[in-house]
């Protein structure tokens, strides 16, 4: 077995790589002088079984290139079977059709890694479940659920909480966590009267006197979480924390969040952490061993299902 990474989260590949108690494999992912990406492997990979770990965070489209050259030079190089291990998939917001004449951008970069070469897929709470149809080679989609569940036992007394979801979309996530710590569940029902921008509408459930979390699979502006908060707290809420799997943050994101009423954001390292986006109530909580775990029991045939309970 090999795992090969690119330069997207080099932090979580090393992580990854030492629970596997395996190096990473010797690779070369630089630029030319005109950005052009240059791949070379610097190891014997023919016949291997090598995972190629990339989340395709910002930069978007220079970490998916690096993820499709990577694949292209181990194709070329004999490996034995290639599987994308992708934390963060990009583009996946775009999983319809959202108005005419618009694309389905996840579908085509599913298209590309595919037909790139890559054998297998492992990612981690996708944005939409179907995009795993999305893929003609099977993909299995992790969840951040029994990491997130863990670490509200570690730090919140679970009878006095609420799990809340920041929208009706996300209720089937926020609802397995709130069953697997007792605790009730409540909805922000809100409005986007356009990208990016949100708006609270009501508050499903009593909150009054409860800590509340907000379960979600990606904060990108933050403006959502930042005015469930604010609801919440309006409705009665003790305090209001968020447990979000993929930290976008994109712009100044942290800065809003650290000037918000959330007392803490907490997300996975699926996406490597800039200077940008740190701030005093965001904390980071590892899905190293999760990943790892599912890459050994990939490569020795065994059984991941257990791995999403």
């Amino acid at each position: 077995m090999k795992l090969v990474t690119g330069n997207s989260n080099r932090a979580l590949a090393q992580a990854v790589a030492s629970y596997l108690e395996l190096p990473l494999t010797d690779c070369t992912v630089k630029r030319f002088a005109d950005k052009e990406i240059y791949v070379e492997v610097h190891e014997n990979v023919r016949g291997e079984d090598v995972f190629i770990l990339q989340s395709t965070s910002f930069p978007a489209n220079d970490n998916l290139m690096e993820l499709l050259i990577i694949t292209d030079a181990l194709r070329r190089s004999s490996a034995r079977r290639i599987t994308a291990v992708l934390p963060y998939f990009g583009y996946a917001r775009q999983d319809r059709k959202s108005a005419s004449r618009t694309p389905i951008s996840a579908k085509l970069v599913a298209n590309l890694i595919t037909e790139a070469g890559i054998n297998r897929v492992i990612t981690l709470d996708l944005h939409a479940a179907q995009i795993q149809g999305f893929f003609d080679i099977p993909a299995d989609n992790l969840y951040s659920a029994p990491v997130m569940v863990r670490d509200i036992a570690d730090h919140y007394d679970t009878s006095n909480v609420m799990i809340v979801s920041p929208d009706v979309g996300g209720v089937a996530r926020a609802r397995a966590i709130a069953q697997r710590i007792g605790a009730d569940l409540a909805i922000v029902d809100k409005r986007r009267p356009r990208a990016g921008v949100s708006e609270v509408m009501n508050i499903i459930g009593d909150v009054s006197g409860q800590h509340c979390i907000l379960i979600d699979d990606i904060v990108d502006s933050g403006g959502t979480l930042i005015n469930a908060a604010e609801a919440l707290l309006k409705a009665g809420a003790l305090d209001v924390s968020a447990y979000i799997t993929h930290g976008v943050l994109s712009n100044d994101a942290a800065k809003r969040v650290a000037a918000s009423k959330l007392k803490e954001l907490v997300i996975t390292d699926s996406i490597e952490e800039l200077e940008a986006n740190s701030a005093p109530n965001i904390r980071r909580v590892t899905i190293a061993p999760l990943i790892g775990e599912a890459i050994a029991r990939t490569a020795s045939e065994q059984s991941v299902s257990s791995l999403l309970d």
